[in-house]
């Protein structure tokens, strides 16, 4: 399994059956992104919520790869009307699609869709559980604050392996509560995310690895755009 940071909260990942997933594949216009769309293969596209730097090129992937893509039910209402396929879900609900199990799960965070004229309503802001085919599980926060079911639903029900976490502050947690949401989640490895993609999230994520380590058993994977984590 490979966890490739694409920069901001893009991630490619790719499963040991050879499934490719994108989480926010927001690359043109992410100017931390050293990848060329055009080069990203996905067989599974997941939407966290409709802001721009999260939706980014969900509709031209998806055209491109034939690729289904998992939102909540407002997107995938609007994707349908676009000739995308789609599955639409909402919190709690857990869908099975070429032996990855899915579950979208709370965020705290805005969601209505900024990139069309007008701004358009997108239903909730959400996370995501994958379970791949080797059972292992990755928990894709999107963008949130800090919240309670972080501890009592994520770590209590879902008990995640690894944890994409924003750290960039203003719109997301930043470093002090990610650390917190480091102790409740108690993932193995924390891969951070959301920060220096723009100077009003720029944060040190050494500072988050730190301090993390120091207080946790979780480790901290820091990565740079383009770069892979491997198990």
């Amino acid at each position: 399994m490979r966890i490739r940071w694409l920069g901001h909260s893009a991630f490619h990942i790719s499963t040991d059956t050879d499934i490719n997933i994108l989480i926010d594949p927001f690359m043109r216009n992410n100017p931390a992104c050293p990848v060329n769309a055009e080069d990203v293969k996905a067989d599974i596209i997941c939407v966290t919520h409709g802001h721009k730097d999260h939706f980014g090129d969900a509709v031209e992937l998806a055209q491109r790869n034939s690729a289904l893509v998992v939102c909540n039910h407002e997107h995938s209402v609007y994707l349908s009307q676009l000739g995308l396929e789609t599955s639409g879900m909402n919190m709690g609900g857990t869908i099975e699609e070429a032996g990855i199990k899915i579950t979208m799960v709370n965020a705290i965070h805005s969601s209505d869709m900024d990139f069309i004229e007008g701004i358009g309503p997108g239903g909730s802001s959400s996370g995501y559980i994958l379970e791949l085919e080797n059972e292992r599980k990755i928990y894709h926060s999107g963008d949130t604050g800090i919240f309670g079911d972080m501890k009592t639903v994520i770590n209590d029900i879902y008990q995640p392996h690894i944890a994409l976490l924003p750290i960039g502050d203003r719109y997301t947690m930043g470093i002090t509560e990610a650390c917190i949401a480091a102790k409740w989640i108690e993932p193995e490895v924390i891969i951070p995310m959301h920060y220096n993609t723009f100077p009003v999230i720029e944060q040190d994520p050494y500072q988050f690895k730190d301090m993390v380590e120091k207080t946790t058993e979780t480790k901290v994977a820091v990565l740079k755009p383009g770069e892979t984590y491997q198990e």
